[in-house]
């Protein structure tokens, strides 16, 4: 467990411009793996399809793996116990008994090891107002349908992915479930992210009193995509602890999680359950 001096945990998240080539893209996170944990991150959060970014939303199957085993997920393995840093795996496409492959968010401590999954739940099926293109994810991924808190150097941690963001219920049930921080490893698109990407991460951190560690693609991809970035830390009071707006690259940040529990015990709208609910 890294930690800064006098400021509690130090966390990182990444952004990348991931491609097709699941090799290029290996090279790249390694990089900025690196980066991050010699500027003393304990854990970090690495973006939607980190490892591959296919033209179309079924090419994924290509690059699908099974659980515990393939490219992706033996890097982070080897990263992790390597740099002794916890790392949240973006997603990964793993089959695990369907048909199509699962949007799955992988976490690997320090030693190594695996200490919990979360397959995506919410699925970006959308037609984006003012443009041609129609997103159907459904269409090469299959959805979870467990909310996921795992052990981390942050305490606990919820995991989320991407357009999961837009549904409040997801994250106060991991909040109740014991999460300290949440994890929003994105791929979100130009005009979806100029709206609504900085409104929607720091609402969900003022809304359950909570860490936020956004990771994003950047750039344009592969069929001609393109995503947001604006990777952010969030602090559970909606402050912006750091981010960065274009091209690939880490944003670290010292979480104070002994100032959260104080916020916590002053600022109890965690308690305040309406009765309709």
């Amino acid at each position: 467990m890294t930690k800064a001096p006098g400021k509690g945990i130090r966390a990182a998240v990444v952004q990348m411009t991931s491609t097709d080539q699941v090799e290029e893209n290996l090279g790249a996170a390694a990089g900025l793996l690196e980066e991050a944990a010699a500027l003393g991150a304990g854990l970090v959060v690495l973006p939607e399809n980190f490892g591959y970014m296919g033209r179309c939303e079924t090419d994924r199957l290509s690059v699908a793996e099974r659980p515990g085993d393939g490219p992706q997920q033996d890097f982070l393995a080897l990263a992790a116990a390597r740099l002794e840093i916890s790392i949240v795996g973006g997603t990964i496409p793993v089959l695990d008994g369907d048909d199509r492959p699962r949007a799955r968010s992988i976490v690997w401590n320090e030693t190594g090891n695996v200490v919990g999954v979360y397959d995506k739940i919410h699925l970006f099926d959308v037609e984006v107002p003012g443009r041609e293109r129609a997103y159907r994810e459904s269409a090469g991924t299959h959805a979870g349908s467990e909310a996921v808190v795992v052990p981390s150097p942050l305490g606990p941690l919820g995991l989320s992915v991407c357009y999961d963001v837009r549904f409040p219920e997801l994250y106060r049930g991991l909040v109740r479930a014991g999460a300290l921080c949440l994890t929003v490893p994105a791929a979100f698109t130009v005009p979806t992210g100029e709206a609504h990407w900085d409104v929607l991460i720091r609402a969900r951190a003022v809304e359950n009193l909570a860490f936020v560690l956004a990771a994003a693609q950047v750039g344009e991809h592969p069929g001609g995509r393109r995503t947001w970035g604006h990777a952010m830390i969030v602090d559970p009071w909606g402050r912006v602890l750091g981010s960065r707006a274009a091209g690939p690259g880490v944003v670290v940040s010292d979480l104070d999680l002994a100032a959260q529990a104080g916020l916590r015990e002053r600022f109890p709208a965690l308690t305040h359950v309406s009765d309709f609910l």
